[in-house]
């Protein structure tokens, strides 16, 4: 019995590339999982669903039979702005998993502000042996912003150990625990409650520039920020203005309008500024593969396509 062939198109570097086949080969040895050049036009123009990361919207030319892609990464507003053609659904990866190692993240990044690990790393460097007074975890009031899969396994974390939770979704959503928020005065109410503020949104029309000077006015004095979604939801202008005025304390950023950050980029040096390099919730190549594989057998047995992204919410 001939394989179904299925394309894989990526800009991954070789060896990242080399893994992940690696990793699908292992998941779906009944499909053959092929890259550009391996394919022949008979191919292309036969395959009806493509595996994709960080797609080239060229790799798509002369795939008329193309019905839907599956990213291999959970954001999705790079690959929608390479693909406007309707007719081509795109599915991107929910990976239970994910949702975890980034819950991880949250409560780490929480723990190092809350612990006041920027203050310390400063003192060391001068020499300053000084102790300051700790709030309880249950006296500091951390915001979510989005309470999607990854919001709310971030926020379940923290509850758990002992924050006081409260999150912002779009739509109103109850979570046990935690006090939700939405819409415009839902989100006045959140940020104004918020001593560490973590943006756990997606990239949308919606949301790009959410937090600009406007927002950062509702902050209490003081207030930290993790930004693990995008860079876009933050005007970077404005919050550096505020961390220079010390209106806020301290930012970790995992996410930059341009990646790798460049070396001559002034964040680098703020001391009021934690640069990650978009390390927060990493794909585990394992776990995506056994949903990747999962989705394709239900598409090759019987025509079931996952859930696609809504192209008019970004999500």
């Amino acid at each position: 019995m001939t394989k179904a062939i299925v394309p894989f198109f990526h800009s991954l570097s070789e060896t990242q590339a080399a893994k992940w086949r690696m990793a699908l080969k292992a998941a779906i040895p009944e499909i053959d999982i092929c890259e550009m050049h391996e394919l022949s036009m008979a191919d292309r123009a036969a395959a009806d669903v493509a595996i994709v990361a960080n797609l080239d919207p060229n790799d798509l030319v002369g795939m008329p039979n193309l019905k839907w892609v599956q990213s291999l990464w959970a954001g999705v507003e790079r690959l929608l702005a390479a693909m406007p053609d309707p007719s081509v659904e795109i599915v991107r990866l929910v990976d239970p998993q994910l949702a975890e190692t980034m819950a991880e993240a949250v409560l780490a990044w929480t723990l190092y502000l809350h612990r006041d690990m920027p203050r310390y790393a400063a003192q060391q460097k001068l020499g300053v042996w000084e102790q300051h007074d700790l709030p309880t975890a249950a006296s500091r009031r951390i915001g979510i912003l989005g309470l999607g899969q990854l919001g709310q396994s971030a926020a379940k974390r923290l509850v758990a150990n002992g924050f006081d939770v409260r999150g912002w979704s779009r739509s109103a959503k109850t979570l046990d625990q935690v006090q939700t928020y939405s819409g415009a005065e839902g989100m006045a109410q959140l940020l104004a409650e918020a001593d560490i503020l973590i943006v756990l949104l997606p990239s949308t029309p919606a949301t790009r520039n959410l937090l600009d000077d406007t927002a950062f006015e509702y902050l209490p004095k003081g207030a930290r920020i993790i930004n693990f979604a995008r860079a876009d939801i933050i005007d970077q202008r404005s919050l550096v203005d505020r961390l220079v005025s010390g209106r806020i304390n301290h930012a970790v950023l995992d996410v930059f309008d341009q990646e790798p950050l460049p070396a001559d980029d002034p964040l680098w040096s703020n001391p009021a500024v934690t640069v990650l390099p978009h390390i927060s919730a990493p794909t585990n190549r394992h776990t995506a593969a056994a949903l990747v594989a999962t989705n394709l057998r239900r598409w090759f047995a019987d025509g079931t396509m996952p859930p696609a992204v809504s192209r008019s919410n970004g999500y």
